[in-house]
């Protein structure tokens, strides 16, 4: 199987897409991304953003009102979801009560072209893929939830589609079965080279299985970047605030030269990747587990005093009150002596701070 998926795994090509419902109801507005071929790239964002819509729309369920979607080199702005060459696995897992899991998962192929005989291969060669051999006979109410998804994973993967997308594919999972089963899939993805697209909403998620994040808000594109890219530097004050948390505090930019910043927060000075902006008021977004929390009078600190500590095991969580509001700090020193009401000063990890766009 894994020679033919590598053959057949596509890019997905989105120009100038809109698509408006009733009218005035702008759902995806002029979006344009490319996803390469062999890639897992996930649309994050909250509810009502856009995300599903698109994966909509590259399965063909939805039609866009404008622009292009090329998947390969095929244009498919205008086919039917029967001609597209895509496979969804839904939240819901839409398997069949009544038919074994073989049956679900073989029941596809019988539309594609392929014998009983064929069939049944195909499907035993998917559920061991997924690491279910052996439960070809049982019925889905005899499964696990867990199992069930990878049931409906066998069931696209069988097929052999171009693009293999998922829409909100663990949202029905506890966590710890989510965690099992995003490695999964994340593993299957790499191991046979497939264009997969996957919606979520949860940032720890999408962290953990992408190579890219499209983050969208309002029916458009926030950012686009790695995990990494998103997480160290967000564009602006929603995508810092929506990837795990974020500091965002009002700075000053007194000048900048050759793309570095002068940064000016109450008494700490610091130079920062201008990222295209310049002088004069600007906004700053600090992660918590780059807040440094020390002892009062530290060179370069704002001070600032602790008002809430709670040990969660593996770190302490700060909420320190400060001459720039209320911040939020995390430390791995779980045997600090430090308690609420002391006076701290506050200052940033060397790599902490990032300006932002907007």
């Amino acid at each position: 199987m894994t020679a033919t998926h590598n053959s057949k795994a596509a890019s997905v090509s989105f120009r100038n897409v809109t698509k408006v419902y009733g009218g005035d109801v702008r759902a995806v507005g002029n979006i344009s991304v490319d996803i390469a071929a062999g890639t897992l790239v996930t649309l994050l964002g909250p509810s009502g953003c856009g995300k599903t819509t698109t994966l909509r729309l590259i399965a063909g369920l939805e039609m866009s009102t404008s622009g292009t979607i090329t998947i390969g080199d095929n244009d498919v702005t205008n086919l039917p979801a029967t001609d597209r060459d895509v496979s969804m696995v839904f939240q819901s897992y839409a398997l069949f009560p009544h038919m074994s899991v073989l049956e679900n998962v073989s029941y596809g192929l019988k539309f594609s072209g392929f014998n009983k005989a064929e069939s049944k291969e195909r499907a035993l060669a998917g559920l061991k893929l997924v690491g279910l051999d052996g439960y070809d006979s049982r019925l889905p109410s005899e499964l696990s939830g867990g199992q069930q998804q990878r049931v409906a994973v066998a069931r696209a993967l069988v097929l052999e589609p171009q693009v293999l997308l998922f829409d909100e594919p663990l949202s029905n999972l506890d966590a710890k079965l989510r965690r099992q089963v995003r490695e999964e899939i994340r593993e299957i993805q790499q191991t046979l080279g497939l264009t997969v697209v996957y919606v979520t909403h949860d940032q720890e998620e999408a962290l953990a299985v992408s190579d890219r994040i499209i983050v969208m808000n309002n029916a458009t594109i926030a950012q686009d970047g790695t995990p990494r890219e998103l997480y160290d530097a967000p564009a602006n004050r929603f995508v810092a605030d929506f990837i795990g948390e974020a500091n965002i505090m009002a700075c000053e930019i007194s000048a900048v030269a050759v793309d570095v910043a002068q940064v000016k927060l109450g008494d700490i000075h610091l130079n920062l990747p201008s990222r295209g902006l310049h002088s004069g008021p600007a906004f700053l977004a600090v992660r918590p587990n780059r807040v440094i929390v020390d002892v009062p009078g530290v060179a370069n600190s704002i001070p600032g005093s602790i008002v809430r500590l709670t040990y969660v095991g593996n770190h302490l969580e700060y909420t320190l009150e400060t001459t720039h509001g209320e911040l939020f700090a995390t430390s791995s020193d779980v045997e600090s002596k430090l308690k609420v009401g002391d006076p701290v000063a506050v200052r940033f990890a060397e790599k902490g701070p990032v300006l932002l766009r907007d």
